[in-house]
């Protein structure tokens, strides 16, 4: 059974932010944007009878605050749960700490071969999907790693263009920092995250500028 999901959209310096979440961690996430209304439309694809609460996850609307006004921050004590679009409230990957503290937009999860060769846990993710979010999240603020450095990472070296397949549904952007996974030569590659490509470049300059 579905658990309620809830969620808020607040103000930062760059823009409204959304978060989405159910009790026992993020759900999801929607980078700034200049319309409150925008926001929120993006956030709750696919989640439809979520209820409004302006202090969900207050500590990690300050963490978050805080970001955007420059602070270093990796965001990595806020709990969260991994799931497909369709089926958002169903597996956590840390424990429940609601009071602590490349967005969904497809209609059908895109895998790649190899995310189609792995079993899922019954939310239609499969452990390539979780390993590699799981070590993007790893990744330092200020810091990048090419889309084959993170295969690696996740354990399937020369999977670069499935790691990329899989940042593009990242339902976490900046709580799982795709942001600062680029290409090999040192371009940008893409960032399915509402903004786009320039906001992809705007965050890691941020960060950049802002490395102890």
């Amino acid at each position: 059974m579905q658990k309620m999901v809830v969620y808020t959209v607040f103000k930062t310096k760059w823009g409204y932010f959304g978060l989405a979440a159910a009790d026992n961690g993020l759900l999801r996430t929607c980078l700034p944007a200049g319309e409150r209304e925008k926001v929120k439309s993006q956030l709750l694809q696919n989640l439809p009878g979520s209820q409004y609460d302006k202090n969900l996850f207050k500590s990690a609307q300050e963490q978050i605050t805080a970001y955007f006004e420059g602070a270093c921050i990796n965001f990595r004590d806020i709990p969260v749960v991994l799931a497909c679009p369709e089926r958002p409230v169903v597996s956590t990957v840390e424990p429940s700490r609601r009071a602590c503290p490349e967005r969904p937009v497809v209609s059908e999860p895109v895998l790649s071969v190899v995310e189609r060769a792995e079993p899922s846990r019954g939310d239609g993710l499969g452990l390539f999907t979780r390993r590699v979010l799981t070590a993007c999240r790893s990744i330092e603020f200020g810091r990048t790693v090419s889309y084959g450095r993170l295969a690696e990472m996740a354990g399937k070296p020369g999977s670069a263009r499935a790691v990329g397949g899989v940042l593009a549904q990242n339902p976490l952007p900046l709580i799982i920092p795709c942001h600062r996974v680029i290409c090999a030569n040192g371009s940008l590659g893409g960032f399915s995250a509402m903004g786009g490509v320039r906001l992809k470049k705007r965050l890691l300059e941020l960060e950049a500028s802002n490395i102890a």
